[in-house]
C-alpha cells in the first residue's frame, strides 16, 4: 500500500513541473529522481510508466524521458446525435429493450472518495486479500511449462476438477466450465437458457448486477419474494405457472442481499418444483468461501443433490480473493453443456492461462486454508462489530437477519424513508452505503440499506461508519 501511494505521489509531482520542460525537453535522469524524492528506483519507473501511459511523456531506452509534443487539439468535435435515433429504433422492436442501468453495479465497483467509510464495497478491504499468496502463485504458475500457451477452451481439467470437487455430489470434472468470475458465468447461463423477451424469475430482492444481465440480455426479471429461509417454495410454483418461465435464478447460501440461506425442507422442494414445471435454476453460489468462524456445518450445494440437470451452478474464487482474480466455475449436466460451451467459446475463447495456473497454485498451497481461516474470523468480528454499533446506535434500523456468512447487512428502514436522501446525507457525512431500491425488480415492500464490512480498513472503522450515518439518519429521519 505505501508503495502505490509513493508512485501516485511522485506521478503527480512530475506532472506539475512539465510545463518547465518544451516538448521534447529531457527530464532528470532515474538517478537523480530517487535522490530528489528519496523515493525508489521502482517507484520512480512506475510513475514514469503512468505518465507515459497518460502520453505525457516519452520514455527512450538508454536515453531517459522527455516530456511528449501535446496532443492536436485542433480536431473537429463529431456530431454523434445520430445515435439517439438508431438506438431507441432498435429497441422499437424488441419486446423488452435492453437499455440498461448499470449504476448500482458500478457503486459497488468504484472507490469512494478519500475519507469516506467504505459500507458499499462488494469485496475484500485490501488488509483482507491474499496479496503474498497470489502474488507466490502468480510468479510460479508464471515459470510452469506451457503456461503462457493457449489453454483448452474448458478451462485446465485440473481446475475443473477442483472446482467438481468443491461442489460434490456426482459433479465430475467433465461437467465443469472455467469462466471469467461470476459475472460473466451468470451472463452465459442466462443467454444460453432463455430467449429475448423471455421471462426470468429472480428472488425479491436480488442482487443488482443479474438484474443488469437479465435486462441487457432482453429477459422479463419476474420477483419471488424470499424471506430469512430463502425463496418460498409456494410462491415460486406460483410465479413458474403465471409466467411460463424455465429458468429461476437464485442464491441458496447467504442471498444477497438478505443473508438468507435455503432451508433444508425448502431445498428439495425448489428443485422438484423447477423440475415439474420444466425449468432451470441457476445457483449462484457467490460466497461460500466467505464463511463466517461461527456458521456450523454449510449446506451444500443444490447442484449436488440434482442427478437430473436440473441445476446450472456459478461459483467464483472471487470474493474470497481480489475484485482482479477473476476464476469461476460454471457446472451443467445434460445438453445444456453443449450450449453453454458454445456460447462461452464465442464471447471469451477462453480464461488467459496463466490466470487458471496461479488459480491452481493459490488453492493448492499451504497459504489458501490459512487465509480462508483468518477471513472468517475476521468477518465474524466485523459481523459482529456493525451488529452491535447499529443497535446501540441506530435502533430504529430495523435488522431482522444475522447471517453467518457473507459480507453485509440489510437493513429496514422506518416507513416513509426517503432511501435517496438518506444515502445522499450519509456522503455528506463521510460514509457511501447502498440504498435498497436496485434489488427490487418491482416495487419494493419498504425502503432498506445494505451496509458492507467487507471493504473497511476494520472494526475502528466501522464505528466511526455508523456514528456518521447516525448523523444522516438525524438529518433525513427527523427532518
Amino acid at each position: 500500500m505505501q508503495e502505490r501511494s509513493s508512485v501516485g505521489d511522485l506521478a503527480n509531482q512530475l506532472r506539475g513541473e512539465l510545463n518547465r520542460y518544451s516538448p521534447g525537453g529531457k527530464l532528470p535522469s532515474s538517478r537523480a529522481l530517487v535522490e530528489r524524492f528519496r523515493v525508489s528506483p521502482v517507484t520512480v519507473s512506475r510513475a514514469l510508466a503512468q505518465l507515459a501511459a497518460e502520453g505525457l511523456v516519452v520514455t527512450r531506452p538508454g536515453a531517459g524521458a522527455f516530456r511528449a509534443a501535446p496532443r492536436d487539439a485542433g480536431s473537429a468535435v463529431g456530431d454523434t446525435s445520430w445515435q439517439e435515433v438508431a438506438l431507441s429504433a432498435d429497441s422499437a422492436a424488441e419486446l423488452v429493450p435492453r437499455t440498461v442501468d448499470a449504476s448500482a453495479v458500478v457503486a459497488t465497483l468504484a472507490a469512494p472518495p478519500p475519507g469516506v467509510v467504505e459500507f458499499n464495497g462488494g469485496y475484500l478491504h485490501p488488509s483482507l486479500q491474499p496479496e503474498r499468496a497470489m502474488a507466490a502463485a502468480l510468479s510460479r504458475a508464471g515459470r510452469r511449462p506451457g503456461a503462457w500457451g493457449r489453454p483448452p477452451v474448458d478451462g485446465l481439467p485440473e481446475l475443473r476438477e477442483w472446482f467438481a470437487r468443491g461442489i460434490g455430489g456426482a459433479v465430475t470434472a467433465a461437467e465443469v466450465l472455467i469462466t471469467a468470475g461470476g459475472q460473466s458465468g451468470l451472463t452465459t447461463a442466462l443467454r444460453a437458457l432463455a430467449p429475448p423477451g423471455a421471462p426470468v424469475l429472480v428472488e425479491s430482492p436480488t442482487y443488482p448486477g443479474m438484474l443488469a444481465i437479465a435486462r441487457a440480455a432482453g429477459l422479463r426479471p419476474v420477483p419471488v419474494p424470499v424471506d430469512r429461509d430463502g425463496v418460498k417454495p409456494a410462491l415460486l410454483a406460483d410465479a413458474l405457472r403465471a409466467t411460463g418461465a424455465r429458468v429461476f435464478v437464485c442464491q441458496p447460501l447467504f442471498q444477497n442481499p438478505t443473508g438468507a440461506v435455503l432451508a433444508p425442507e425448502r431445498r428439495g422442494e425448489v428443485l422438484r418444483i423447477a423440475r415439474d414445471a420444466g425449468a432451470f435454476v441457476v445457483e449462484d453460489d457467490f460466497v461460500r468461501r466467505l464463511v463466517h468462524e461461527d456458521s456450523g456445518p454449510l449446506p451444500r450445494p443444490l447442484a449436488s443433490e440434482d442427478p437430473d440437470g436440473v441445476v446450472v451452478h456459478v461459483c467464483s474464487l472471487t470474493k474470497a480473493t481480489s475484485p482482479s482474480f477473476r476464476v469461476s466455475a460454471l457446472a451443467a449436466r445434460g445438453p445444456v453443456l453443449e450450449r453453454l460451451r458454445a456460447i462461452q467459446v464465442v464471447d471469451t475463447f477462453f480464461v488467459p492461462r496463466p490466470l487458471q495456473e496461479a488459480a491452481l497454485e493459490l488453492v493448492g498451497s499451504p497459504a489458501w486454508p490459512r487465509h480462508l481461516r483468518a477471513v472468517a474470523t475476521e468477518l465474524r468480528n466485523r459481523r459482529d462489530t456493525m451488529t452491535a454499533a447499529l443497535r446501540l446506535n441506530l435502533p430504529e434500523l430495523a435488522l431482522p437477519h444475522i447471517p453467518s456468512g457473507g459480507y453485509h447487512l440489510w437493513l429496514r428502514l422506518p416507513d416513509g424513508t426517503d432511501e435517496q436522501a438518506l444515502f445522499t446525507a450519509a456522503l455528506r457525512s463521510g460514509v457511501a452505503v447502498t440504498p435498497g431500491r436496485p434489488y427490487f425488480s418491482a416495487e419494493p415492500p419498504a425502503a432498506h440499506l445494505r451496509l458492507s464490512f467487507a471493504a473497511v480498513a476494520g472494526t475502528t472503522e466501522i464505528t466511526e461508519g455508523v456514528r456518521r450515518l447516525r448523523a444522516a439518519c438525524d438529518e433525513v429521519l427527523r427532518a
